[in-house]
């Protein structure tokens, strides 16, 4: 990233306890955005790791200045990490990927494609189906995904089939419009931010992805489910009552 000048892309990446899997996919990350040759930035989000996730990414740090480092106090949840993530960002074009590297950082260029073709948000999936994409997911994953999926589009969500993938593309002034009037801090927060674009009326593309399952998940589906559900619902809620317009 030259420093003052234009940013094409940020790529926004909560991390909570990520000391192992980060540093891999950062180092990933950076190799392809220094093969596409355009400037760039990578927007690290500690969400109050307790095992040392800031320190490795300071060590990076140390040779690519393209990383920039936010560490918040306290865990307050991945919604709250990307929020911060991406207002903080400057990039012309801003992705959130997940930390874990389940999604392949080559598969932006999937979502690249979309947003040129007129796209305002570009979302990977893992349920729309490609000749040339592969997903491989546990089977249990793949239940509870279709279960959930199934009880979004009942509560409004339509035209979606995979909300809740963790790799998303916007165009800066969309990412600065959405992001600042989301409330959710938890997991459901894709859910409010897809609601929220609908409302508003940008275009959102589904793409199909390649995913891998990637072992060491933070969503335990037992505990966090019924938080998810309630934070869809208070933000369906906050919708119908124009909480979002004031």
């Amino acid at each position: 990233m030259a420093r003052g000048g234009r940013v094409i892309w940020s790529i926004v990446i909560p991390a909570y306890d990520e000391v192992y899997r980060l540093p891999a996919y950062l180092q990933r990350v950076l190799a392809y955005f220094q093969e596409r040759g355009e400037s760039y930035e990578v927007v690290v989000v500690d969400d109050g790791s307790r095992d040392g996730t800031a320190d490795g990414v300071r060590e990076l740090q140390r040779a690519w200045d393209q990383i920039k480092l936010i560490v918040l106090p306290s865990n307050r949840g991945k919604g709250y990490a990307v929020r911060v993530g991406m207002v903080n960002a400057v990039g012309d074009f801003r992705l959130f990927a997940d930390a874990d590297g389940a999604t392949p950082i080559l598969e932006l260029n999937r979502l690249e494609l979309a947003l040129k073709g007129g796209a305002d948000i570009v979302i990977g999936s893992r349920v729309l189906t490609d000749p040339e994409v592969s997903v491989r997911a546990l089977p249990h994953r793949k239940t509870v995904g279709r279960l959930f999926n199934w009880l979004v589009a009942g509560i409004g969500l339509k035209g979606i089939a995979d909300s809740q993938c963790g790799f998303k593309l916007f165009r800066a002034p969309v990412a600065e419009d959405l992001f600042r009037s989301l409330r959710t801090d938890g997991f459901g927060f894709d859910v409010e931010l897809l609601l929220l674009a609908q409302r508003r009326g940008y275009r959102v593309t589904e793409v199909p992805v390649n995913w891998a399952d990637q072992p060491g998940s933070k969503l335990w589906v037992i505990a966090e489910g019924p938080k998810m559900l309630g934070q869809i619902l208070s933000a369906r809620a906050n919708l119908a009552l124009g909480r979002y317009d004031r």
